[in-house]
């Protein structure tokens, strides 16, 4: 028998060298989160796994067992079936489930009595990610990260995309957590991931770049919509060096009013969700606003939320958090445009 267990940490330096990931966890578990590239084989799926859990409590464990173990060897022989007879000799998984490795065991169990080469994650998948967030804190030790700064409506998510496009290393929060990082930042229709799959995406992100290279990151605050960034990278983040992005007034308006066009497109949505900014700015602010959008002057009100709300409060933010953002690397661009923003990426990489 060559079935193994592997300890979280050994799985981590390891992960590249692993032919499949297998989840053996439901669905719905798996939806949640699950570990970078990770195929779900349930053992037991969501109903299944409900009803022997109800079996469980109302009857007794040796009856749930018996009953659990009987639809486990189903959906077992299913995935062999399926997914496993096209697999050489020398096919090497590694498989996980929850924590107690009852799940994975069993299927792990048969494909070692095949002849595979099966590994076993010590601890689960929670073990897993309690050492997966003690490695984004290591990671984030090691890179160069240089931070886009720059006031709201500047272009700092397309600076990002720019240098991408031209073969920078670049991470961006923003885009996994499917959020727009500010009060009116949620996506209509676009639901954030949950901590935890943000968490593991990040990490998977970190560990694909090469310290060597500076990692662009755009400057955040603690949370991104309803997801934390994780304290060692945010810290991390706040320590390196600055690029400051600027752009004219007029020119941040019109990049807004072409980034949030679902707000010119939906005017009852936005007076929506203006109400949150109540607290901070006022009633009477709040409904100048609201007014302002009724009356289709879209303009107006993006440049008032600039000038007033998220300019004095990015600012600030930024001289309490970032140490070296006094020290930024200026980057004036004359306009929105692909070119202009193309340009300064290219002067950065």
């Amino acid at each position: 028998m060559s079935l193994q267990f592997v300890n979280p940490r050994e799985v981590i330096d390891r992960y590249n060298t692993f032919d499949s990931i297998i989840d053996a966890r439901s669905e719905s578990e798996h939806a949640l989160d699950h570990l970078p590239g990770a195929i779900n084989w349930p053992t037991l799926n969501d109903s299944e796994r409900q009803a022997i859990g109800t079996m469980y409590k109302q009857v007794n464990a040796f009856e749930a067992k018996k009953r659990g173990a009987a639809i486990a060897a189903r959906n077992i022989a299913s995935h062999i079936e399926t997914h496993v007879l096209d697999k050489p000799r020398a096919w090497a998984p590694l498989a996980y489930c929850w924590r107690g490795g009852k799940r994975s065991g069993a299927l792990s169990l048969i494909l070692d009595q095949i002849g595979f080469r099966v590994s076993l994650v010590e601890g689960g998948y929670k073990a897993f990610r309690a050492e997966m967030l003690l490695d984004i804190e290591r990671l984030a030790g090691q890179l160069q990260f240089k931070v886009i700064c720059g006031t709201t409506g500047s272009g700092k998510t397309r600076l990002l995309q720019a240098l991408l496009a031209q073969g920078a290393q670049v991470l961006d929060l923003e885009d996994l957590a499917q959020h727009r990082s500010s009060v009116l930042g949620a996506i209509p229709g676009q639901a954030q991931p949950s901590q935890k799959r943000f968490d593991t995406m990040v990490w998977d992100a970190l560990r694909g770049f090469d310290p060597e290279r500076p990692v662009f990151v755009e400057s955040e605050s603690k949370k991104v919509g309803n997801v934390a960034i994780h304290m060692g990278l945010l810290e991390a983040m706040r320590a390196s060096a600055c690029v400051f992005i600027e752009l004219p007034l007029p020119e941040r308006v019109a990049l807004l009013l072409e980034d949030y066009t679902f707000f010119l497109r939906n005017p009852e949505y936005f007076c929506q969700r203006l109400e949150a900014l109540t607290a901070q700015r006022g009633k009477a602010t709040v409904q100048a606003w609201q007014d302002a959008v009724k009356q289709g002057d879209f303009a107006s009100v993006v440049r008032s939320l600039l000038t007033d709300h998220y300019d004095p409060v990015y600012l600030q933010s930024m001289q309490r958090n970032f140490v070296q953002y006094a020290q930024a690397q200026r980057l004036n661009l004359s306009d929105r445009g692909v070119s202009a923003v193309g340009q300064a990426a290219a002067g950065l990489v």
